[in-house]
Formats: structure tokens, sequence, C-alpha cells
């Protein structure tokens, strides 16, 4: 069966967007749980900012590094089996953190999940476009949010836990996540064969998106939101409590911060679905951003709960923003999800190298402010590459 040939009913589509909020609310919880957690963990254990920077670099590079590989192993096994394996890892990955007792035990949970995470985010793009066609920036968005709202459960309720039951279960708790995701995409997934089936309208090699510019271009545009989103994941709690915030405080700034990234994930590509060029929508972001690590770095005393606001508010759009974006440059859902892995997969792994640079920063200068101001930076580099984001010429970069 032709996934052209059929029609998603409404049911159909609102049972499957339940299920694939689920499975990215399990996308950052192994990322976004450390941070407030990282006074308590380096107490117990020999921990550097610079090594504590791995727990979200490697991750964020093996999200990149195997998002390259999503859609071969896709071919090869089957979409829901990779999903399914995918979901699996990440249940593993945070369960087995209940028994780390050293920092590459946790290295090493990161990775599993990286994997994991990597996978499920080259496949769902592909999935949403397939069931939800011209409205796939809505579902996007709602895809999105779910990762974000993910990350703020985990970063605001993970400090609870570790007060109760101590930083391992703070963790480690979150596998149960993944064990409801994985009942509920093993009941509910979507027919198969509507999205693996082979048809001529998918041969488009992979080294024609490594040779292609444009692929590039969006990559780097990518990594550029991507970068700020894993800094604030990973320092934005420890930057808290060295301004005097307590553990949960700091957990729950960044559950904000989180929390407004739900909130412009939902609003904003929403608002670009009324018209095909999103630029006006992508130079707000650009400045929200710029606003929100400037505030930060420059004047915390403000008030640093307003400036991860607004910051929150500029990356949580950023993101899927710049995959709806790649999205519109192909109108075939395999061929777009072809080039969205490429762009995760490479925008990843330059972004994975953001919170390493902040972790060696602050040890050097024990303080996070210079990272920030880099950050600021990316805002505006961002808003100048977003200048170039015509929706008149996405013909003349792939052919239709």
């Amino acid at each position: 069966m032709s996934a052209s040939e059929y029609e998603y009913s409404t049911m159909e589509r609102i049972i499957f967007a339940e299920v694939i909020v689920l499975v990215a609310l399990n996308l950052r919880p192994i990322l976004a749980s450390v941070g407030p957690l990282l006074p308590a963990i380096q107490h117990d254990i020999t921990l550097s900012f610079k090594l504590a920077s791995l727990l979200t670099t490697l991750p964020v590079f093996a999200m990149g590094l195997f998002c390259l590989a999503g859609y071969k192993l896709a071919q090869r096994f089957g979409t829901n089996q990779i999903i399914t394996f995918s979901i699996v890892l990440l249940a593993i990955a945070a369960g087995l953190r209940i028994w780390s007792f050293n920092a590459y035990a946790l290295i090493f949970t990161a990775l599993l999940a990286g994997l994991g995470i990597a996978l499920i985010q080259a496949l769902m793009p592909m999935v949403i476009k397939n069931i939800y066609g011209p409205q796939h920036p809505k579902m996007m968005g709602l895809y999105i949010t779910g990762i974000m709202a993910g990350a703020a459960l985990s970063a605001s309720i993970s400090p609870f836990i570790e007060a109760e039951y101590g930083w391992r279960m703070g963790l480690g708790s979150w596998s149960l996540l993944a064990v409801i995701a994985l009942i509920a995409w093993w009941i509910y997934k979507p027919d198969a064969r509507r999205f693996d089936d082979k048809d001529d309208s998918q041969n488009i090699a992979t080294p024609g998106l490594w040779r292609n510019r444009r692929s590039w271009y969006l990559a780097i545009f990518f990594s550029l939101g991507s970068s700020g989103y894993v800094c604030v994941l990973a320092w934005l709690s420890p930057y808290a409590i060295e301004q005097g915030f307590t553990a949960k405080q700091a957990g729950l700034m960044l559950g904000l911060l989180t929390a407004m990234e739900v909130v412009a994930g939902l609003l904003f590509p929403a608002l670009s679905s009324k018209n095909i060029d999103r630029r006006l929508i992508l130079y707000i972001l650009c400045i929200l951003q710029i606003i929100g690590f400037g505030g930060m770095a420059l004047r915390p005393d403000i008030s640093l709960w307003l400036w991860s606001a607004i910051a929150g508010l500029g990356i949580g759009g950023i993101f899927p923003m710049a995959l709806i974006v790649t999205m519109d440059h192909h109108s075939n859902s395999m061929i777009a999800g072809k080039l969205t892995g490429f762009v995760q997969g490479f925008g990843a792994m330059i972004a994975a190298i953001a919170p390493w640079i902040a972790g060696w920063i602050r040890d050097s200068s024990e303080s996070f402010s210079v990272a920030w101001i880099l950050l600021a930076g990316l805002g505006i580099v961002g808003l100048l590459m977003a200048i170039a984001f015509n929706p008149k010429y996405y013909s003349n970069y792939y052919s239709q």
C-alpha cells in the first residue's frame, strides 16, 4: 500500500498525536534532570564542570551522529521497530542511573540515551509529515512542545525527588515515563506500510545532501538554536545556584524556561502556518534569544527569571521553526525526512560543542557570563542567516 493511497481518519490522527507527544516527552529528561542535581552529584562523586559538560555534550553528539543513520536503519528494519527499540534504550539508560556510582557510568547512560533520542528524532518528522501532510507545521509544533515539556517536567520535579530519595533516583525515575511511552507506541503505532513502502519518489541519494550547500546552511542554522538549548539544559541551573538560588529554585527556573519553550513551540509554528514565508517569525525568535542571553550575562540582578523566560521563548520557537523551514524545502515526506535527518544530525554534532566550551569557560574564569554573551552572538548570526529563507527559491536547491 502506498502512503499516498491512504487517508488517515480524524480519530487516527488524534490518537497518533497523543502517542507522538508521549514519546516526545521522553527525549529530554535524560539531559534536563542533570543540571538541577549537579551540586548534589558533585558532592557525592568527583565531577568537574568540564567533565560534567560531557553529560550533555556526548549524548547530543551521539544524537547527531546516529540521527544520520536513522533513515537507513528504518529502511532495513522498519520505522516502527527502530522507534520501539529506541524507546527501550531510553528506559534502560534512565533506569541504569539508579545504580551509577561514578562519572563514567553516568556518561555511558548518556551515550545510550543519545542513541535512542537520535533515531527517534531522525524518523519522527518523516512520520509526522506522512500522517498530517500540509498540516505538519502544527503537528511538528506539538511534537517539539512535547520534547520541551519533558525537559520542563524533569527539571522541575527531579530536585524534589532528589530531596526525598537521592540524586540517583532523581535521575533514574524517568525510566517509568519511557515504559509508559513504550506501551502506548506498541499498541497504537501507525501502520508502517504507509511510510516504509518503497517507490521511485523516495529515491534521492543521501550523498546528494552532503554535496548540497543548502543542506549545510540549514544544518548550521539548526545548530545555532540547538547550541542555546543544550547550554541552558546543562548550565542554567548551576548558574542560578551560583547567583544564590537554591537547587529547587534553580530547577524551577529551568522548568520555567522550558515551559516558555513549550509556549513558543505551540505558538510560533501555528502562526507560521498562515504564511509559507517564515522569516518574520525567525527574526522575532532570534531577537528574543539575543535579549535573553544578553540579560543573563550583563544584568542577572534585574531578574534571572525574566531573562530565562525570554530566552526560553526564543529557543523554544527556533527549534521547531528550523525543522519546519527544512521540511518546506521539499514536498515529498520521505525526501523531507531524509533532509531533516541530515540537518538534525550535523546540526546536533555542531551544537554538542557548546556545553563543553561553556564548561571549559566556567572552569577557567569561574563564571558563565562569557558563555551567555557568546550565545547572544549566535542569535545575531541566526538573525542574519534567516534572511536567506525565501520560499520562492526553495525549488532551486532540491529537484521537485
